[in-house]
């Protein structure tokens, strides 16, 4: 009798994923699509550290000193010009003529500096392994160095407004900060100088899970990087494997060699202008964002290897994303976007994938099977019942 009731659970088990699998071939909603997939997406953080010593800058006090006088003596009596426009004044002729009022000092700041870059990847198997862009990771020194002289100068030059302000006892205005602002980056970028010390890099995996109250929590990983190719004109691929995966949410990677065109195309990622709106709460920072579109083109890179061309709307922070077909399989790894002739911003609607064909080169030297967790199976059948209306089944 336990033998008979054994098979029986056995066969209908063989049975509900032969017909989920059937089901899995046929198209879905975007909605579905995105309920199915979602579970498995990544956000990917690359963190650099180091120890920056950078030239502080000072305010020449003589020059200074003549320049308040010469405001106060516009108005001896104070019955014409309010404290608030004399401060108008000064704060505008150092804009003005920042090289008269500032300069360099000769002893450098130092502090211990962090920056953190970030884009987007997907599970591919459940103990752990990511697809994701090697440029997410893999930033050359130019571009750190770039992003360090920023970062820190954003937060020195605060430093030293903050500082005039508190000495001047006075509220700045915002048009007064950004003014003096775009006065000390101009002597930052043209006097100053910076050093990187020490420098450290690490990476980062965050995905969603619920706890046993269905809460969504951030789960923050260390990440190892297994193999990885260049970023454009290369091969823009990198293989990631999380420690102590288990039976986490997968994606399925579709086995069409071929993209046709017209074909479905959906990528969940996370853009940067999504995640760092200041309305949002940091909370939903980890819920991906949906974008939809169709390949419109099949073109070659000029490293003769085969790329998708879709309409599918993408953004810095993208990199990384998987895009998905109608089915709710893989077909595409966002890449890269078209910039807006004559500048610097990206193109709507011309945007670029590297094909499954190319990531499965380096699935293959990592010898990395994907395939659908046992979570996923489960999850994305109770899903195909609940869109069939037969609620309670999905339940089960």
């Amino acid at each position: 009798m336990i033998a008979t009731t054994v098979r029986k659970q056995f066969f209908f088990a063989l049975v509900s994923s032969v017909l989920w699998q059937i089901s899995f071939a046929q198209a879905i909603s975007s909605e579905q699509n995105y309920a199915m997939n979602s579970p498995g997406i990544v956000m990917i953080q690359a963190v650099f550290s180091a120890t920056v010593y950078v030239k502080d800058i000072q305010i020449n006090e003589e020059r200074f000193d003549k320049l308040v006088d010469s405001v106060k003596n516009l108005d001896k009596s104070g019955s014409i010009l309010s404290p608030g426009q004399k401060l108008d004044i000064v704060v505008k002729t150092l804009y003005k003529s920042p090289f008269r009022y500032f300069i360099a000092d000769k002893e450098y700041y130092k502090q211990v500096h962090r920056v953190v870059t970030s884009g987007t990847g997907f599970l591919i198997t459940g103990d752990g392994y990511i697809i994701t862009n090697c440029h997410i990771i893999d930033h050359d020194s130019a571009f750190i160095r770039n992003k360090f002289i920023l970062s820190t100068f954003q937060e020195v030059t605060e430093q030293n407004i903050n500082s005039l302000q508190s000495s001047w006892a006075m509220t700045l205005t915002d048009e007064q900060r950004n003014l003096l602002y775009n006065a000390y980056g101009l002597i930052y970028s043209q006097v100053s100088s910076m050093i990187l010390y020490d420098l450290k890099k690490e990476i980062y995996v965050l995905y969603r899970a619920d706890d046993i109250n269905d809460n969504t929590k951030t789960i923050k990983k260390r990440a190892e990087v297994l193999v990885k190719g260049s970023p454009m004109p290369g091969k823009d691929v990198a293989i990631l494997k999380i420690q102590d995966g288990n039976n986490l949410p997968t994606l399925m990677l579709s086995k069409d060699s071929l993209v046709d065109i017209g074909t479905q195309a959906l990528v969940l990622g996370y853009p940067e202008p999504a995640n760092d709106n200041s309305f949002l709460s940091a909370e939903s920072i980890i819920e991906p964002s949906l974008t939809a579109g169709i390949v419109s083109a099949v073109k070659e890179s000029v490293g003769g290897w085969p790329v998708i061309q879709m309409d599918a709307l993408i953004s810095h922070g993208s990199s990384g994303s998987p895009v998905c077909n109608g089915k709710g399989k893989v077909i595409g790894l966002t890449t890269f976007g078209s910039l807006e002739q004559g500048s610097n911003l990206l193109a709507s609607g011309f945007n670029f994938a590297i094909p499954l064909s190319v990531v499965k080169e380096f699935l293959d030297s990592a010898k990395i099977h994907p395939a659908l967790s046992k979570a996923s199976v489960i999850y994305n059948q109770g899903l195909d019942l609940f869109y069939k209306e037969y609620y309670k089944n999905a339940l089960g």
